[in-house]
């Protein structure tokens, strides 16, 4: 059980990283305004991000 949970902790800590993108990919649209591919590129960062919450409820075993 603790590889899972050793992989959850890799995955938390992958996904702070795409949260943090997902920060500077709306600042960048903040400061030079916000074009079509600044938005895509949110949305993308935003969707991978979810994805990464979802596999690290799955290998600690309480998913939704």
């Amino acid at each position: 059980m603790s590889e899972f949970g050793d992989l959850a902790d890799e995955v938390a800590a992958i996904e702070q990283r795409v949260s943090d993108a997902v920060f500077d990919a709306v600042r960048a649209q903040l400061r030079e305004g916000a074009d079509e591919g600044a938005r895509d590129t949110e949305r993308r960062l935003a969707r991978a991000r979810r994805s990464l919450q979802k596999a690290e409820a799955i290998l600690r075993g309480h998913a939704d």
